[in-house]
């Protein structure tokens, strides 16, 4: 009950029991002046009609005293005359029955009026002759009492009502910062940290609300600090302070998550980037010309990246670059070389011509694990070759010979999806999340999908989503894998909640997300709870229209949640407003985990502060060994992932 209703009923009680206290002194003392007056106006009549029938009783006229007793009696304001002779002898009598109109009989009973008896010595000279016995009809005097009743009782009614909607009106104003203080406080809980501006003149009220902003701003400040450690920790360990990309060490987590042994879906790109003329710049114009030439190089490469989904860009040692693009073909690889390479135009120092030059390109497209290692020195060799085909050239070159099976072209792959959709050739593979306390215990299912070429071979998610985005088929596919999974009979096996993956370009088309809501709506009770993943890479860029997605889906009891996280160098400030239901950390860091690498420990452990300050669980996606999940339960993540759960199976 709220404070607003106790208050009001406290209010309403006391006017009641006031009232109470006033009718019964009130009823009491009417009730006293009543009684008074009968017994008054009984003895009065019996005095005035003794004296008048005593010159008649003394003659033994009995007509003539009966006459006057009757005038008397006749009048309607008494219950009973009598005169009673020495000897005790009723002479005169005239009684009237007690029967009260409009007077409940409720309150008759409840009121009891006392008529007193009145008499009177009838006597000629000294000589007695009898007694006159007068008793009142209580009639007039309920009469009187119940309207007085009734009178104040509607004036107290009337009184009351009126009271209670000025105290109502009034409450309301005095409370209402305490509402201030509620929403102050819920929005402390959902990580809004708002601060009342306004103080209220109540002088307890106003120490509350000065509390509550002394304690908000104390919350927001140690969110802020935990944040800030942990990006510290990130910012120290893999990142370059020069031009924010990653490190090597940042690199090699990344290519470690994707070309481990047994990832048969593993497949890419690696680029190196070579800065040319770096050292001369720095001899002829000083180190402070060169730092600015490296930070438009790392300029160049973000704007040649930013359309791609997943790309860990790294600085490897003095002008030498690496990008490392995840589930691309060579193709695609060598499109972004190509943007690359006409972003070299507009860095020459001094503004100079596109035949300057200004750098080199080098890369290679893989489908499978192999070793870092080898992968850099292949890349580093097709570099090599690069730069003896001239300035501002680029060269991207398959590992093996492999990569000739898959499709080439964008025509090639828009067909080869076209004819996907229209087959709803769609495979899905679900891998099962479990809590770190005990990993009997299910969080959820992730979905994964793919498809199958004609020629048997059956591609990860991975390698067809990125063409797929290009093709502007992506909304589509991502159609047909939701309603792929939800005609799963999950509740018969048992499964509460799944974790599609979705890509935010899909939300370019602008009947996608109306459409994925009202599938919701539709969803049959008791059906699962379904939770959208979002690449943290992808959803860093497209906040606005994710935070607008998590909101509905939220309502109708659904969530979203971010996959690959920490792959990015976003400020963690932006989870307050998504409010994710978990995070996934990218599996770079958790493979460090197998070395007892402390910095990645540090890096996780603030990670799982952070999120749990925002009430967002932490998953570790990629445990692969016993030692990865028994460190992890240490960091306090709370699921865990990977082939050491199990791995994905056909749903």
């Amino acid at each position: 009950m709220t404070l607003f209703r106790q208050l009001l009923i406290f209010i309403v009680l006391l006017f009641l029991i006031l009232f109470a206290c006033t009718w019964l002194v009130k009823l009491q003392s009417t009730r006293v002046f009543l009684e008074d007056q009968l017994e008054s106006h009984a003895q009065d009549t019996a005095t005035s009609l003794g004296l008048s029938i005593s010159p008649y009783v003394a003659d033994d006229d009995g007509a003539t005293v009966e006459t006057m007793v009757s005038a008397v009696f006749d009048r309607g304001y008494y219950g009973r005359i009598a005169l009673v002779d020495l000897e005790g002898r009723v002479v005169v009598e005239r009684r009237l029955d007690v029967v009260i109109s409009d007077v409940p009989p409720w309150f008759i009973r409840l009121i009891e009026l006392r008529t007193p008896e009145a008499r009177a010595l009838v006597s000629s000279g000294w000589r007695q002759m009898g007694t006159l016995s007068v008793k009142s009809h209580p009639g007039y005097a309920y009469k009187a009492l119940w309207d007085a009743t009734r009178d104040m009782a509607r004036a107290y009614g009337l009184t009351g009502l009126l009271a209670l909607f000025l105290v109502a009106g009034g409450l309301r104003l005095l409370l209402r910062p305490l509402r201030r203080i509620e929403e102050q406080a819920e929005n402390l809980c959902r990580k809004e940290y708002t601060f009342q501006e306004k103080l209220p003149r109540t002088r307890e009220l106003r120490s509350v609300v000065v509390a509550m902003n002394s304690m908000t701003g104390k919350v927001k400040q140690m969110f802020d600090e935990q944040a800030g450690v942990a990006d510290m920790l990130r910012r120290n360990a893999y990142t370059d302070e020069l031009t924010g990309f990653g490190n090597r060490r940042y690199l090699q987590g990344q290519a470690a998550a994707l070309l481990e042994e047994g990832n048969n879906l593993a497949a890419g790109a690696l680029l190196l980037v070579q800065a040319h003329g770096l050292q001369e710049i720095n001899q002829d114009e000083g180190y402070q010309h060169g730092d600015q030439f490296l930070q438009r190089m790392a300029d160049a490469i973000r704007r040649a990246t930013g359309h791609l989904q997943r790309a860990a860009l790294a600085r490897l040692s003095g002008g030498t670059f690496a990008v490392l693009l995840t589930d691309v073909a060579e193709d695609e690889a060598g499109h972004v070389a190509e943007a690359l390479v006409r972003e070299f135009a507009g860095l020459a120092e001094g503004g100079g011509e596109g035949e300057q030059n200004v750098g080199h390109i080098g890369g290679v497209s893989f489908e499978r694990p192999v070793p870092f290692g080898q992968l850099l020195a292949e890349a580093d060799r097709v570099l090599a070759q690069a730069q003896l085909q001239g300035p501002n050239r680029w060269l991207v070159s398959p590992l093996s010979r492999e990569t000739a099976a898959l499709p080439r072209g964008r025509s090639e792959w828009k067909r080869i999806l076209e004819q996907v959709l229209e087959d709803r050739a769609v495979s899905l593979f679900g891998q099962p999340v479990v809590t770190a306390s005990s990993m009997e215990q299910r969080l959820h299912v992730e979905l994964f999908s793919r498809i199958t070429l004609a020629s048997g071979r059956m591609l990860s998610a991975g390698i067809f989503i990125p063409l797929a985005v290009t093709s502007r088929c992506i909304a589509a596919i991502d159609r047909m894998v939701l309603e792929k999974a939800l005609e799963v009979d999950w509740a018969g096996r048992g499964v509460e909640e799944i974790a599609v993956n979705i890509s935010p370009a899909s939300f370019s088309d602008p009947t996608f997300m109306e459409w994925v809501l009202a599938r919701l709506g539709r969803l049959a009770k008791g059906g699962p709870r379904v939770v959208f993943e979002f690449a943290e890479f992808a959803a860093t860029r497209e906040l606005a229209t994710i935070q607008i997605f998590a909101g509905e889906v939220k309502r109708l009891g659904h969530g979203v949640a971010l996959d690959h996280f920490g792959q990015s160098f976003a400020n963690f400030g932006y989870l307050k407003s998504l409010q994710p239901r978990y995070v996934k950390i990218d599996k770079a860091f958790t493979d460090e985990l197998k070395s007892g690498d402390n910095d990645s420990s540090f890096f996780i452990g603030s990670l799982a502060g952070v999120a749990h300050s925002l009430d967002i669980l932490v998953i570790a996606e990629g445990v692969e060994t016993g030692e990865q999940a028994q460190g992890l339960r240490a960091l306090n993540v709370d699921g865990l992932q990977g082939y050491f759960i199990d791995q994905p199976r056909a749903v």
